[in-house]
């Protein structure tokens, strides 16, 4: 009995250990890519540009728009990833919000911030889509979303 127990130690050891490995690497890849568009704006900013017409003036707005929210998307993903690392420091990464299963890894290596398991995450899509048809012929839109993950 005390074998299986470290058995089961040794491997939630190991797979705290990979899962950590993981979210950093992926971590150190976004802010990287963040700083990297960020740098890029800000020099982009800073030269001259001449804008000869309004359509001109449109397009580099519109660039400049699309741009932000790219940082916006990976940033909040890092708020996720950091969560998630907080998570696995305090135990809980990588455990099921629902049924308190462990999350397959191959589901938190696609998607390291994963929240449910696969079971769980589809059950929760299918009550969200069959609350909005509902709403939709009540001609409402939902009070509250889901904004765990």
């Amino acid at each position: 009995m005390a074998t299986t127990k470290q058995a089961k130690g040794s491997a939630r050891a190991s797979r705290y250990k990979e899962l950590k490995k993981m979210l950093e690497n992926r971590r150190r890849e976004l802010m990287d890519e963040v700083q990297g568009r960020i740098r890029d704006v800000r020099a982009d900013g800073c030269k001259d540009r001449e804008v000869f017409d309004q359509g001109e003036s449109s397009e580099v707005d519109i660039q400049e728009d699309i741009e932000f929210a790219l940082i916006q998307m990976k940033s909040e993903t890092l708020n996720k990833i950091n969560e998630g690392l907080r998570r696995l420091d305090e135990g809980t990464y990588g455990n099921c919000f629902e049924c308190g299963e462990e999350i397959a890894e191959a589901r938190l290596r696609a998607l390291p911030f994963a929240v449910r398991c696969k079971d769980c995450e589809e059950a929760r899509e299918t009550a969200e889509q069959r609350e909005r048809m509902l709403a939709q012929k009540r001609g409402s839109t939902p009070l509250f979303f889901d904004v765990s993950n």
